[in-house]
């Protein structure tokens, strides 16, 4: 009885950063946690396809106190439609036997019998 299930699943995601490795593996990071709110067990995420939905790329000028130091800042974003292959384990499916045990943290407490 197997109880992994593998399927192909497409996620969108984004990411924000100072460059535009920095937006990707921002994005990229994000997988892991949508993945993890949709299912409880996961063995693998493989993406296998990347496509860009939308890329941006901001550039501003930044100054100090208003005035001094006048500089170029640039933000990059990026929206990603990525297709995984996400291995997950069925829990569900598994039989559990069931045993009964004392408390391992409780106290025992002799007993006590009277023979008259």
């Amino acid at each position: 009885m197997s109880i992994q299930e593998c399927q192909q699943v497409i996620v969108t995601v984004e990411g924000k950063g100072d460059s535009k490795q920095h937006a990707f593996a921002s994005a990229l990071g994000q997988i892991q946690k949508k993945m993890m709110q949709e299912s409880e067990v996961i063995l693998r995420i493989e993406p296998i396809e990347v496509n860009v939905i939308e890329a941006k790329q901001k550039t501003y000028k930044e100054r100090f106190l208003f005035f001094f130091f006048p500089r170029n800042k640039t933000t990059y974003h990026v929206e990603l439609e990525v297709t995984v292959n996400v291995t997950t384990l069925q829990v569900d499916e598994v039989a559990f036997t069931q045993e009964m045990t004392d408390d391992p943290e409780g106290i025992q407490i002799p007993v006590i019998s009277k023979k008259i």
